[in-house]
């Protein structure tokens, strides 16, 4: 659920923009603020929230946006634009060698993890399930505002966007663990006979 807790100013965004997009956006820029003072209280390092902070980058700027234009075009594609900004933290942190899920995975993790090679690779691997289903969702998203099908099929597709990387990050880490511990123990075995 630790996953979870870094898209709720974007949870909040979809549930407030019901009242209007610039509520919303209002709304989940508060949130994100209240997250990442809540954390900096917490004594949690700052240096890995890409997605918080990229969280608040794009709810200042549709919050500008909103309250400037509250009739532009873009007011339909919300969805889309959100889960395509999600895509591009997530992207991006991959590209920077800080996949946002490590931030996440630390405070699950104990510290003694967190500058090993598998922690790193689990969270890639995690961070580029989640790009990839933000991208997809985005895509899927826009084709939903754009031929104006019905609320339904939109969250439908915002459920699987977030259900589908929601499973693979319970399951994948332990799967990664587990090969690598077998992998270690045959290469051992293969070190001790090449020592007899």
């Amino acid at each position: 659920m630790n996953y979870l807790r870094g898209f709720i100013p974007w949870l909040v965004f979809a549930g407030v923009s019901s009242a209007g997009w610039q509520w919303g956006a209002l709304a989940g820029l508060t949130a994100a603020v209240a997250l990442l003072i809540a954390d900096r209280a917490a004594g949690l390092a700052l240096d890995l929230r890409l997605l918080e902070y990229g969280t608040i980058v794009f709810f200042a700027a549709l919050a500008l946006l909103a309250f400037a234009r509250p009739d532009s075009g873009l007011k339909m594609y919300g969805s889309a634009l959100s889960m395509g900004w999600l895509a591009l933290i997530a992207w991006v942190s991959i590209a920077v060698r800080r996949p946002f899920t490590r931030g996440i995975a630390r405070r699950m993790a104990p510290p003694e993890v967190w500058h090993t090679p598998l922690f790193q690779r689990i969270n890639v691997v995690l961070t580029a399930a989640w790009a990839l289903s933000f991208t997809l969702t985005a895509l899927a998203q826009t084709a939903v505002s754009a031929y104006g099908w019905p609320m339904a099929v939109s969250i439908l597709i915002q459920l699987a966007g977030f259900v589908l990387p929601v499973r693979f990050t319970a399951a994948y880490p332990e799967r990664a663990r587990a090969r690598f511990m077998e992998t270690s123990g045959a290469r051992a075995d293969i070190q001790g006979g090449l020592a007899s």
